[in-house]
């Protein structure tokens, strides 16, 4: 006897069936799964408009290819794994399209390939604690203005201003070899 109440039963329940293409069953277990990839999204996408976007995305890619799962037992990390994709494709997107300039500051970064200053950068931004990352990703990478990102985060202008600054500083910061004592620092500035 089926229940009509989604929440009733579980994954574990209903991947079997919607597997085999039961729509009913599907259907559930998208209903059942929304609010867990939204919390996921909501905590690994840089920008917060791009949270519904990715949960719709998410469930989709979910629809198409829950045939290809496994394991029932596997569910959970692989939507939280396509989760992270949609919140990073924004990112990886930009450096694989965009050529990085030389950085000047220090003479081993201009004989290193593109590919690796991209992937270097990408877990720089990916390093970043959540409030830094978002001003970042919106200046650099949505090329908002400071006002338009001051109210996308509803802070001050001030405040939005030093949240770039201080990203940046971090990117730059975690980018560097190393300090003057020669101690590798860590994203937040410890040596």
């Amino acid at each position: 006897m089926a229940d009509a109440n989604p929440r009733a039963r579980t994954v574990a329940q209903l991947l079997p069936a919607a597997r085999q293409g039961d729509a009913q069953a599907m259907e559930q277990l998208l209903q059942l799964a929304r609010p867990d990839i939204r919390r996921c999204a909501q905590r690994h996408c840089a920008a917060s408009a791009a949270t519904d976007d990715v949960v719709q995305e998410a469930l989709i890619i979910v629809y198409r290819r829950v045939g290809m799962l496994r394991e029932v037992a596997a569910f959970g990390g692989w939507v939280l794994r396509i989760v992270q994709r949609l919140c990073m494709r924004p990112v990886l997107t930009w450096l694989r399209a965009e050529p990085l300039a030389q950085v000047e500051d220090h003479l081993d970064w201009s004989h290193r390939p593109d590919h690796e200053l991209r992937h270097d950068l990408a877990m720089a931004i990916d390093s970043l604690p959540p409030l830094y990352r978002e001003a970042l990703l919106l200046r650099d990478f949505e090329e908002l203005t400071i006002e338009e990102i001051s109210q996308r985060l509803g802070v001050t202008r001030e405040a939005a201003k030093s949240r770039l600054h201080r990203a940046r500083n971090l990117v730059r910061e975690y980018l560097s070899p190393r300090t003057s004592a020669g101690h590798a620092r860590t994203p937040d500035g410890r040596a």
